[in-house]
């Protein structure tokens, strides 16, 4: 028995040794051994990742290294493509002087949020600087109604719209400036041959001068004489008459090429109407051929409002997208205008295409905050809406099928029955 105990004994104490010699070599090989020492500096020292390097060029870019901050931000785009990191890369870009790139990640920004205000600012910047005056302006304004008491965004917007109004002052008045020349140039020409319808009355003179003298040399009896005089004297009568009839008519003429003038600058100031009213028709058709479907809802409020008065084309910028994608264009950046004027456009061409309308005022509800959107629509647009519904949607010629969907979505749409 004591041997037993005393084999236990052993064995429990070369258990305890063998327990504490593990230990021992754990610990040990926890700091000496040098593969262990490299794991675990690797797995303390922090990875790179998209927020990191983002806080990294934040950080060049509060210090005025620019070029730094790009090769940060483009880092942190390359890990994780975020609407801060392209937007923050485009205003180092703005530092730069290079627009152009920073107009195109603006882009990128708000392909990615269509709603961030920082990205149509900076956007707006970029294309001032560019000398895309009328795309600044659109940028400033469209960041006005996300955020209409944004100071900044105010004065941007009105220094854009200032240099986009003398950009069209000074086109329309060159082109002016060219009509008027020809104009005078063609009154020019009419001058001359006015003049030349007047030289004949220099011509009438010079003559004069030598009859005189070869009468003077004539030798007659004094009733000849008395005869020539008269007969000379009915002449210079019969002259004189003569250049103020001429005379009357070079006062005829001027007063006639001054009425030309006032005509043709009537007949100038409505062809230059004439030629913009062609221009911006042709504009138009040129546009309508290349309409693309909308991505986002800035793209889609730009198309829409550049046909604006030309309901057609407007018909034909929403049939570019499908019914299933204004949720997904729309997100949270539809105006109670904007769903307005999509539902008026809807209804002219309801009769024509019913399944297809219907389809578009379902899917319009689904939009994100819908319900908040047609709680804040005017009263006016509310009756405007209760007309189409009543004359349009749930006309006599709706067909059942049709109408019901249609009576369904006049509550959603906050109408009543």
């Amino acid at each position: 028995m004591l041997g037993s105990s005393s084999r236990n004994t052993g064995s429990v104490a070369s258990r305890r040794d063998t327990l504490s010699f593990d230990n021992a070599r754990s610990t040990s090989g926890q700091y000496n051994d040098p593969f262990s020492r490299v794991t675990s500096s690797f797995v303390s020292e922090d990875v790179p990742d998209a927020a990191s390097e983002k806080d990294l060029g934040n950080e060049y870019f509060k210090q005025k290294k620019y070029k730094e901050a790009i090769d940060c931000y483009s880092r942190s785009i390359a890990f994780s493509p975020t609407a801060v990191a392209y937007a923050n890369r485009a205003m180092a870009y703005i530092k730069l002087r290079r627009f152009q790139e920073a107009d195109d990640d603006c882009t990128e920004a708000l392909n990615l949020d269509d709603r961030y205000i920082k990205a149509y600012s900076r956007r707006a910047t970029s294309r001032k600087e560019l000398g895309k005056f009328k795309e600044s302006m659109e940028d400033a304004e469209f960041a006005l109604r996300l955020e209409p008491n944004n100071q900044e965004i105010k004065k941007q917007y009105a220094d854009a719209k200032s240099l986009y109004d003398k950009e069209m002052l000074h086109k329309v008045s060159g082109a002016l400036k060219s009509t008027v020349q020809g104009t005078q140039k063609v009154g020019k020409s009419d001058t001359q041959n006015n003049g030349g319808s007047i030289q004949p009355i220099s011509l009438v003179t010079q003559k004069s001068g030598p009859a005189k003298g070869s009468e003077q040399q004539i030798p007659a009896k004094e009733s000849y004489l008395m005869e020539e005089v008269d007969s000379k004297s009915n002449k210079t009568i019969s002259r004189a008459q003569g250049q103020e009839a001429d005379g009357s008519n070079a006062s005829n003429n001027v007063q006639h090429f001054k009425g030309n003038q006032k005509g043709s600058k009537q007949h100038m100031q409505e062809s230059i109407q004439q030629l913009a009213s062609r221009a911006a028709s042709l504009a138009t058709a040129e546009a309508a051929k290349n309409i693309t479907p909308p991505t986002t809802a800035y793209q889609f409020e730009v198309s829409w409002r550049g046909f604006s008065g030309d309901r057609s084309l407007q018909i034909q910028v929403l049939k570019a997208i499908s019914p299933q994608q204004l949720p997904k264009i729309f997100k949270n950046a539809l105006s109670t205008a904007m769903l307005t004027d999509i539902i008026k456009c809807v209804a002219s061409f309801f009769s024509e295409e019913m399944e297809l309308a219907v389809s578009y005022m379902e899917h319009l509800t689904k939009v994100p905050r819908f319900d908040m959107i047609v709680m804040c629509l005017p009263s006016t647009d509310k009756d405007d809406l209760r007309k189409i519904w009543d004359e349009v949607f749930c006309g006599e010629a709706t067909p059942m099928e049709f109408a019901e969907i249609l009576d369904n979505l006049r509550t959603k749409y906050c109408l009543g029955q």
